[in-house]
């Protein structure tokens, strides 16, 4: 599981490849899909938002101060934002230049996930073709997707990347998500506040493995010649 986890650090620094090849083009904008949730698209009308009512034309826009308010919205109501929405905004956030925004939110977006899958069974191990299963899958599907743009920018600077990283989990940790308290939801076992804890515990020793990996100079250093190697701190370093 550890290298797993390296291997996650080192792909989505910006090392593996992506559709983008070692172009040297600077990337500007999330272009992905993940039906049916979010299409991204050059103008409003032909991109796609089904992610949530109370913020599906915000996040649509093409207006900078539409996605920032969204951004408003979505932390005025922090219990009841759900990680698809939150990856949605990431991807809108990084089209809009507010790339430092888009790391945070695509952070907490993961962790939040991680606290569904350790707490409510159905959001563990989902049967395919049902609404949990497609929640499921979308959110594995901007994690590949979205996550080289965006974890490719934030490495550009590791320091800046870990204190998104921690600012993100601790987000999560103290406004816990509302759907894991809904006795619709089935729990995984007794106690759901218990359930709760051990995941943050868990994800929070993920994190400090990944944190002391990156204080490794020599890992480090690696990494950044690795970027320079592929092309990553031209497309995403600017």
């Amino acid at each position: 599981m550890f290298w797993r986890m390296l291997a996650a650090i080192v792909c989505f620094s910006g090392f593996c490849g992506t559709a983008w090849g070692k172009t040297e083009t600077q990337v500007r904008s999330v272009d992905i899909y993940v039906t049916p949730f979010y299409t991204a698209a050059a103008t409003e009308k032909k991109r796609i938002v089904r992610v949530d009512s109370r913020f599906d034309k915000l996040l649509r826009s093409d207006e900078p101060a539409q996605i920032l308010q969204a951004q408003s919205a979505i932390r005025s109501e922090p219990a009841n934002v759900s990680p698809i929405t939150m990856m949605v905004l990431a991807s809108r956030l990084y089209d809009v230049g507010e790339r430092d925004a888009s790391v945070f939110w695509f952070y907490a977006a993961k962790d939040r996930f991680f606290t569904m899958a350790d707490v409510l069974e159905e959001y563990s191990r989902p049967a395919p073709f049902t609404p949990k299963g497609e929640i499921f899958a979308a959110v594995g599907s901007f994690v590949k997707l979205a996550g080289p743009t965006i974890n490719g920018y934030a490495f550009c600077d590791i320091e800046k990347q870990q204190t998104l990283r921690k600012e993100a989990f601790a987000w999560v940790r103290e406004n816990p998500y509302a759907l894991l308290f809904d006795e619709k939801q089935q729990a995984k076992a007794d106690g759901r506040q218990e359930l709760l804890a051990a995941s943050i515990l868990s994800n929070d020793g993920k994190m400090a493995k990944e944190s002391a990996y990156l204080r490794d100079p020599a890992n480090v250093s690696a990494l950044q010649d690795a970027r320079r190697d592929n092309g990553a701190n031209s497309r995403y370093c600017w």
